[in-house]
């Protein structure tokens, strides 16, 4: 795998990371929260519609979380952008392992919650954010 494709794929995992962060941002509004609660009712399989945003305390998580996953994600493609070329390896190992450790905190907080189903949804966003992420990049 080459060294651009690989750069590329960053830029995919930043848009990933931060693609959640408006959903939970609209989340914070009562008005416009039906993103977010569709995108929790989906990660807390079935689809019931128990999931709402209508508590101050649930709304300001959200704010914290949209906030945290556009940071993030922002945050990965300035390293792609600014820092890669520096040092590939190094972004590469970077990102990997914010991405599983994500992955992996995340996923147990939601079987200890109750939520194990989306353990099974952070697999698939985790196969997606890595991609070829798992093997180090070749010129």
């Amino acid at each position: 795998m080459t060294q651009k494709f690989q750069k590329f794929w960053i830029g995919i995992t930043a848009i990933v990371v931060a693609s959640f962060a408006p959903v939970f941002f609209l989340g914070t509004m009562i008005s416009t929260a039906s993103p977010a609660e569709w995108t929790m009712d989906l990660l807390s399989w079935p689809l019931d519609g128990v999931e709402n945003f209508k508590s101050p305390t649930t709304r300001f998580l959200s704010a914290l979380t949209g906030g945290f996953l556009f940071g993030w994600g922002v945050c990965i493609w300035f390293l792609r952008k600014w820092v890669y070329d520096k040092a590939p390896e190094e972004t590469r190992k970077v990102i990997l392992y914010g991405i599983l450790a994500w992955f992996f905190l995340d996923s147990l907080g939601s079987i200890t919650s109750g939520n194990s189903i989306n353990a099974l949804f952070n697999i698939i966003i985790l196969l997606v954010a890595v991609g070829p992420l798992w093997r180090p990049a070749k010129d």
